[in-house]
């Protein structure tokens, strides 16, 4: 039987092909190779998911806060103002007319051609 001899990464090797920690070795490198599967796979999938997410909660958060401005401002307007409300509706009709005119006509639009 032949003497255990030193091997080239550390403790004796015990039949002189595979060092003594190989298990250790192995593990280490299973670990590794999983660690850059997930993070090839899993963390573009969670930075995607937690920017939807986020993005929702800006959307909805900013709509409820635009529409809860939107009714301060009339009721401001209704209380402090010397003229009816019905001005503040005139000018918030032709904003609201306009703005969504203009989207209309963007969406409906032929594509540029190149």
């Amino acid at each position: 039987m032949a003497a255990p001899t030193a091997g080239p990464n550390g403790p004796p090797s015990t039949n002189g092909v595979l060092p003594a920690n190989w298990p250790a070795q192995a593990a280490d490198t299973i670990v590794e190779t999983i660690a850059k599967v997930r993070d090839k796979t899993t963390k573009p999938a969670i930075t995607a998911s937690r920017a939807l997410v986020y993005g929702l909660l800006v959307l909805i958060v900013g709509t409820v806060a635009a529409i809860l401005a939107l009714i301060l401002m009339v009721r401001f307007y209704n209380n402090y103002s010397p003229v009816g409300v019905w001005l503040l509706y005139t000018v918030l009709a032709v904003v609201m007319i306009g703005s969504g005119t203009y989207l209309l006509r963007k969406a409906t639009a032929p594509a540029p051609t190149q």
